[in-house]
């Protein structure tokens, strides 16, 4: 995803029949007549910033001489990750500027002006443009500055840490690095419509902070960093947090009531909600018309390919797509208040009119989807009862006498039974095809069981020896049918 506009831009300037002196002496000039300040001067160069007062933000322009050409550097000096551009035009404004005064000032002048420059160069044990470039531990450092809350990127990484943390304490309790299994992220918060629907309202919120497994962490992770670094500066720390918050509320609505039953968590659909927020800010002259076009197209080529690869199995696209639209929304009502000068109370007032209408419209939402999900859950609490009195005799000790393995294995029969009647009753309810397919699968996973433990009977009786390559095949088909409806969706 290296999308949008970097945070410093850098070109060479051939000196040609130019001098180092004359040159130094006429960078220094054009700073000045674009009303830079001059920071660092040396026979190595200059560092000039932007930076108008000691509350706004700006860049440093870096020109530093070579042999034959200068390097002109901008980036920014601020807490920005982004720069709209700026960068790109600071140095076409110098090179302008540049142009102008080599052809207006006679090469005699720039010699008497380079006497005078020489008495501000700083010495040369303290000349920074003669450092050795960054080493990998400076890189490192740089990278780390994405995780500590500055000024104007304050939310961002907290949410970043946070998304690190739970994962880091699901991990330690035990909950699988790669693929956690759906119970795993039930117990930390995950989105589920039979259990979100019993009261449990808080894991609409919870499932945006919870993810399956590390890459699915990561890719967050880093979508997370870049649009955050684009769009806080331009929101504010307050807006983005309620933006962030209720998008991703939107988007575990818009999750419960696509699916039936699938296991949701990520942070995705809150993301995918900032970037509806952004593309909703794109469309209006807040952001500079040379920067809104590039980013625009970037944006949205990456927002298209995200939901047309999250068509294939496993994505969780209903929350992407509640994020976008909902994110959308409230960026247009957050337009008044980011043109608006002093628009304190304007953006307090949208912020709690949106608060209410996406809670109250997400209420809406819920109440009106069916719940027939207290037979189901009952049904499906005797299932995984006997479900479990089945499976005693596999946690019978090695050598236990046959009588009680026998014992064992009658009653698991059963229990077997009592399963397929449990699950003949949700067959009878009115559930979407995704339930049905999944008690289609269950009654799958309990005739191949009700086949092993007769085998079993069958041996333990000595009424006919047990076909040990029959066992094996019926258990690789019931731990196929496991794994397939263990598996979560991923937002």
């Amino acid at each position: 995803m290296a999308i949008g506009w970097s945070p410093k831009h850098k070109e060479q300037y051939p000196l040609g029949d130019l001098s180092h002196a004359h040159f130094l002496v006429l960078a220094a000039n054009a700073a000045s007549a674009l009303g830079w300040q001059v920071v660092h001067l040396s026979s190595a160069g200059l560092i000039a910033s932007t930076k108008m007062s000691m509350a706004s933000w700006g860049e440093d322009v870096t020109i530093q001489l070579a042999d034959s050409s200068a390097l002109i550097k901008s980036e920014v000096n601020g807490n920005q990750i982004v720069d709209w551009g700026r960068n790109k035009k600071n140095i076409i404004r110098f090179l302008d500027m540049l142009e102008t005064l080599r052809a207006s000032t006679p090469a005699s002048s720039l010699d008497e002006q380079y006497e005078s420059l020489q008495l501000q160069f700083v010495a040369p044990e303290l000349d920074e443009l003669r450092q050795p470039p960054p080493t990998a531990t400076d890189n490192a450092k740089s990278i780390l500055s994405l995780f500590i809350p500055t000024k104007g990127y304050f939310v961002t990484p907290i949410i970043v840490i946070l998304n690190i943390v739970v994962f880091l304490l699901m991990v330690f309790s035990g909950v699988h690095i790669m693929e956690p299994d759906s119970e795993s992220l039930l117990k930390w918060g995950a989105n589920f419509r039979p259990v979100t629907l019993e009261g449990e309202w808080w894991r609409l919120l919870t499932c945006c902070f919870i993810h399956i497994g590390i890459l699915h962490l990561l890719l967050n992770m880093y979508a997370l960093v870049y649009i955050g670094a684009l769009l806080e500066p331009l929101l504010g720390s307050v807006r983005f947090l309620v933006a962030y918050l209720l998008t991703g509320i939107a988007a575990s609505t818009a999750s419960l009531w696509w699916h039936d039953l699938t296991v949701s968590a990520g942070a995705s659909g809150a993301i995918f909600g900032m970037y509806g927020v952004f593309l909703a800010l794109l469309t209006t002259n807040l952001i500079e018309k040379t920067a809104r076009q590039a980013l625009l197209t970037s944006i949205a080529l990456f927002v298209g390919y995200n939901l047309l690869f999250g068509i294939k199995g496993g994505i969780d696209n209903a929350a992407h797509i509640g994020g976008l639209l909902s994110g959308a929304v409230i960026g247009y009502a957050l337009i008044p208040a980011l043109k608006k000068r002093d628009g304190g109370q304007l953006s307090k007032l949208t912020l709690v009119v949106l608060t209410i209408v996406v809670l109250g419209g997400s209420y809406g939402v819920i109440r009106k989807l069916p719940n027939d999900f207290g037979q189901y859950d009952k049904a499906m609490k005797v299932f995984v009862e006997n479900e479990d009195k089945a499976l005693a005799v596999y946690k019978l000790p090695q050598g236990a006498p046959a009588d009680q393995q026998l014992a064992l294995v009658k009653s698991g029969i059963e229990a077997w039974h009592s399963c397929d009647s449990a699950l003949t009753v949700i067959g009878q309810l009115q559930l979407s095809p995704e339930f049905k397919t999944r008690n289609d699968k269950l009654k799958q996973y309990v005739q191949l069981r009700l086949q092993t433990y007769r085998l079993l009977q069958d041996d333990l009786t000595g009424a006919q020896q047990m076909h040990m390559e029959t066992y094996q095949e019926l258990t690789e088909r019931i731990n196929v049918l496991i794994e397939s409806l263990n598996k979560p969706a991923r937002k």
